[in-house]
This record gives C-alpha cells, structure tokens and sequence, in this order.
C-alpha cells in the first residue's frame, strides 16, 4: 500500500500558481515529492511528458527519478519526458543549437584529466600544482559567467592575474578542438539564450514546467540556465536545503537561495520538516548544531521515529588508537545487532584519514568500499578506446587524435607528431586535417606521413558508416581492427593485460547494450560517454561498509554512522576562519549527522602525528553546539585490546555467527 503524503509534501506536489522553492530538511522525501509532482503534471493536469524537466547533478539521481517516475506512471505516458543531470541538459541544448553559436554537432566534450594536459602545454614548465590552480581559478570564471576580459578587469591577486591571459589562449585552443569542457556544458547555453532570442523562445516552449534538484547547489551559471528556460512562465518547483550546500569550493552559491526571492516576489514556499530517516536524538544534535549559522529560512526538523540510542562521543588517545576503537566498536555492534556490513559508515573529512581505518579493516578482513576512487572512465584503456569513438565523432579532436594514432604503436612517435603539429599550426588546422593537405608532403617524412594517412583514412571509414551502423558492429570491428588484445598481451604481464581487456569488454558490451536500449548510434553514444562518470555495472548491492569523505556521502544513509576525526583544525578544517567558510564547515558536520538512521559515534584524538612530530588536537567546538543529550567515552578508560587479542575476539564472533 502506497504511503501517504503528509501536508506540506502535498502542497509542494500540486501548487501549480507560479514559482515554487520547497526546502526539504534531510531525510524529508524530496525525492518522492519531484517525482509525485511529475505524476502530478502528467496525469492530474493532463501536461505532456515531453514538456516537463527535471534537473538533477549526478546520473544516478537522475537514473533513479525516471525509474521512481515510471513506477508511478501507467504505460507509455512518461514517453518524452526530460530526466537529466545540468550537464546533460546543456550538452542536449548545444548539440540542437551548435551552429548558432560556431559548433558543429559533433563537438567534443573534453573531461578533466583532457582540459588539465591542454593546460600543462599552454603553461609549460609549470608545477602541476600551480597548473591545478589555475585550471580551477578559470573553472569558477566560468562558473560565475565572467569572460576571460573580465576575469582579468576582477583578478584579485597574482594567481588570477596570471591565469587571465591563459584563459583567453585556452578559449581558443577550445575552439580550435571544436571542443567544448564541463563549465562550458552550461556556460555556452546561457550565451546562446541570452543572444538568440528564436532559440529562447524555441526550448521556453518546449519546457512548460521546470524542477530542479538540490537547488542549493547551483552555481550562477546553473542559476541563470534555470531562469532563462522557465521564462516569463516562472513555472518551476525548485528543491533543495540551504543547511545541505557544502560545495562553495567548487562555484555553488548560495546567494542563489536569495536571489529566488528577489527575482521572484511571488515565490511560494513550502518547508519539508519531518524527517523519515533519523530518530528524534539525532535530529536533536544537529537541529542545535545547525541553528549557530544565520538562517534565511528558519526550519527544524523532528521524526516520530523513537527517541533512539543517545550520540557517543569518544575521545582517544591518538589517531592509531581511534582507528582501533572505532573498528573494534564497530566490529562488537554488528555482532550485538546481527546486522551487514553494509549497515555501517565511517564518515571523515579529508581522503589522507582513510588509511589507518583502512589497514584495520584490513587486518580484521572486514569488507569495504572506498568512495572517491577511480572513475572506471578513467582508466588508461578505456580512455584508450574511447579516444577513436571522440575521433570518428569529431576529427578536429587534436588530443584525442594524439591518443589514438599512438596506441597502439604504429610507428608513428613524438617527432612524427610534433612535425606535423608544427605545421598544422602554421595553418590554423587540427592535425587530422593538416595530414591530408598536400603541404604536408614538405614537412613529414614520407613514410610516417603515409602511416598517419592510413591512420587517417581508417577514421574516416568508421565515420561515414557510424550513423547508419549498429554500434555493436562498429565497436567490434574496431578493437580486431587495431589489434588492441594482442597488443595488451605483448606489452604487458598477462594478469594485468587480462584485467585491461576485461574491463574493455565490458566496456564494449555496455556502450553496444546502451546503443540497442536507448535507438543511439554510435556518434550519439561518444557525447553520452562524456557525460557518465560510472558504468552502472557497480557493485553496490555487496555487503560492505562504506569508507567515505563527507562531501561524497551527502544525499546516502545508513543506519549506523561513525564521524571520526572531529577535531580543530580537521572540522573545522584550518583553512576555515572567516565566517562564511566556518558556516559551511558546520553544514558539512550537519550533513555528517544526517546520514545516520539509528547510531552515531563521534570519535576525536588527543594528539596525531604531522610528518615526524606529535601535535596536540582540540575537540571540535561542532561537538559542543550538540546540546547536552550526549554520551561520552575517555581515551585512556577505553583502550582497546592488543591486536592479537582482538583477532581473537573477532574469530569467536565469526564462530558465533556461524553458529545461528
């Protein structure tokens, strides 16, 4: 039987009067309110699915709205429906829109690891460091709307007065890849919009209502791709809670919040404030944590989910001994509760405080799953791969093209390629085309340049057959056309060239299942590729616990969570002084808190090593502003048992276990 809404989620789904904000506390079903009021539109006010939108951040928020929709929805009336993360949207708008704003359709989205090695060779001899800065520093220009003409009239200080005049060379080389980055996915929409007022009124009338996910978030740029599509209209539900944004560092604003009510002065507001996640202990802690930061919006969240365990507060001796205690807890907790591994999060700030965890986990054989780790697009070869799908898609790709015609080898090496990029400079051409203007001839070895132009005409080959072709077809004929096995097995030790190929087959499988599911071909397939940060083949139903940064663990739950490390200078973090920056760090501990259902430890340490020397650590005054509802254990009273007598204790509960 369906569960209710209670009133105000029934308020969020069927206002309908003009703009709506709803600010939906942790835990209070912000999911269920977007999608209800999608079925809402669809079935209670006869609007077809082809002109509603919801925009989300990641794939998998997006992946599990249209699967939520779809369960809520009888037949094929969700058909058209547009469920997607920013990125998505605006690659979707620039793809239909290119050639207004000097694109072609084909363009190519470059990621991170692309965009950081155009920016090592435009700041040559640069530490890769400085490099990183600055690559960030013109990633929040962007962000906030400013050209490289007005980053440099607002530099501020000698690393943005540096990293202006980059940014113009790197706009240009953009444009000469027929390239595009992630900034540029929602930057180049709001340019095409505000400029081509026939565009605008094209997808203003496309969308006749807008909701937006984890409104808190948004960035400036994000922000004004909302308001142009909702227009005149002003029809769009926006959700989000401005206790929840933890992401100033990487261009969210929460001005956006602000900027609702000044561009909107009929916007209706709707707050979510019962909570079905937690117990009434732990809404208790961060409602008083969260209430020492200046609200907007004053809200409190409360649960009529029991009064639950009280919070644990642990002080131990030094980091070594927290690690150890919070491992041997956790270890004692799952065999009192018959619980899964699963069932247990051990929550940090920073990635470095993972280790030592780690190494407990490990020594106790206790499984887990480590967030932040290496995205599966990432890895060497299928970045490989997928440097010919870029190709086939768009030939004045120059860095795909440097991949692609050396791996595997074909005899053609660095000074093949720095030749001819010399010369493809010299005529303001990509290298794909400059290997095929008789000039060429003058300049590259015959021999190489003849390998370059069989290279060359393989790509083109693949091109014209991509539209017509099933993917499946093409991505097989690739990979036994460049010999890409063989060459794994005769370069590498066979474990590795297994596990490589492997992961290529999957790979291949995947993108030619996506390609039959979704009618794409293979050119449509490359620009999707760009967007997914993950296969969708993770392992995620596995009995694990879960090892994460705070920032990765917002919008998950568990029902026991230890938040280790809760110290000065650690969370807050050092850097933290000013006010705003301290406000965000007590949203991150808030958001920390949130994720738990029915058990949280807090653990700190006395003292932790930096380099060769011990320093001595505070306990977060974040722990203080938790009220007085707490349960405290001393470092010193607490040791845990040696290692050889807690595998033992660990052994006898797997004895037990076996047992029942």
């Amino acid at each position: 039987m369906a569960v209710q809404l209670n009133d105000p989620q029934r308020e969020a789904v069927r206002y309908l009067d003009g703009p709506l904000l709803v600010l939906a506390g942790a835990g209070s079903g912000k999911t269920r309110v977007i999608t209800e009021k999608i079925s809402w539109l669809i079935e209670g006010c006869g609007m077809p699915a082809r002109n509603i939108a919801a925009i989300t951040f990641t794939n998998k928020a997006a992946k599990e709205m249209q699967e939520r929709v779809t369960g809520l929805l009888p037949g094929h009336s969700a058909s058209g429906l547009s469920i997607s993360t920013f990125h998505a949207l605006g690659a979707r708008i620039l793809r239909q829109e290119a050639r207004l704003i000097g694109l072609k359709p084909g363009f190519s989205i470059l990621d991170a690891s692309d965009t950081f090695g155009l920016f090592q060779d435009l700041l040559k001899n640069t530490d890769k460091g400085q490099v990183r800065a600055v690559q960030n520093r013109i990633s929040l220009w962007k962000n906030g709307l400013l050209n490289p003409e007005q980053a440099l009239a607002a530099s501020a200080d000698p690393l943005e007065t540096a990293a202006a005049p980059t940014y113009a060379e790197y706009e240009r080389t953009l444009r000469a890849y027929q390239a595009v980055d992630f900034d540029d996915l929602i930057r180049l929409p709001v340019k095409l919009l505000e400029a081509e007022a026939e565009a605008l009124a094209r997808w203003q009338g496309r969308i006749h209502h807008l909701l937006v996910d984890e409104y808190q978030d948004t960035n400036r740029c994000q922000y004004m791709l909302m308001k142009l599509l909702a227009g005149p209209r002003a029809t769009f539900t926006a959700v989000g809670d401005d206790d929840q944004s933890i992401y100033a560092w990487r261009g969210a604003d929460m001005e956006n919040i602000k900027l609702l009510r000044e561009d909107f002065p009929q916007l209706h507001v709707v707050k979510l404030e019962q909570n079905y996640r937690s117990t009434t202990r732990i809404l208790k802690a961060a409602n008083a944590l969260i209430a020492n930061n200046p609200k907007l919006f004053e809200k409190r969240l409360w649960s009529d989910l029991g009064h639950g365990d009280a919070i644990h507060i642990q002080t131990c001796r030094d980091s070594e001994h927290e690690a150890e205690w919070v491992v041997a807890r956790l270890t004692a907790h799952r065999f009192d509760h018959r619980g899964k591994w699963s069932d247990y999060a051990i929550l940090y700030r920073g990635n470095h405080q993972a280790r030592a965890f780690e190494q407990h986990l490990r020594e106790q054989n206790i499984p887990y799953a480590l967030s932040g780790g290496q995205s599966f697009f990432e890895r060497a070869e299928i970045k490989d791969i997928t440097s010919y799908l870029r190709l086939v898609a768009n030939p004045d790709d120059d860095p795909a093209f440097i991949r692609a015609v050396t791996t595997p080898k074909r005899g053609i090496g660095s000074a093949t390629l720095e030749t001819l990029g010399s010369y493809a400079g010299q005529r303001h051409a990509s290298l794909f085309t400059a290997a095929f203007e008789a000039g060429a001839e003058q300049h590259v070895n015959a021999k190489q340049l003849s390998a370059v132009r069989e290279f060359g005409q393989f790509i083109n080959r693949l091109e014209l057959r991509a539209p017509r072709e099933p993917a499946r077809q093409l991505l097989e004929e690739l990979l036994l056309a460049i010999g890409y096995e063989t060459w794994l097995f005769e370069t590498l030790d066979p474990r590795e060239a297994e596990s490589k190929w492997s992961n290529v087959r999957d790979f291949v499988e995947w993108l030619s299942r996506k390609g039959e599911d979704d009618g794409k071909n293979l050119l449509e397939l490359t620009q999707t590729v760009a967007l997914i940060t993950m296969l969708d083949k993770n392992d995620r139903d596995s009995d694990a616990m879960q090892l994460s940064t705070l920032h990765a663990a917002k919008g998950l739950e568990f029902r026991h969570v230890f938040l280790v490390g809760v110290e000065e200078g650690i969370l807050p973090h050092r850097e933290s002084t000013e006010s705003s920056r301290l406000e965000e760090e007590r949203r991150l501990m808030y958001v920390g808190i949130t994720r738990a259902r029915y058990s949280l430890h807090i653990s700190h340490a006395m003292k932790r090593k930096a380099g060769k020397e011990w320093r001595a650590c505070e306990p977060s005054r974040f722990i203080t502003e938790l009220g007085d509802d707490l349960k405290r254990g001393g470092g010193l009273a607490e040791a845990p048992p040696d290692k050889q007598t807690g595998r033992e204790k660990f052994a006898r509960f797997k004895a037990l276990l076996g047992n029942t």
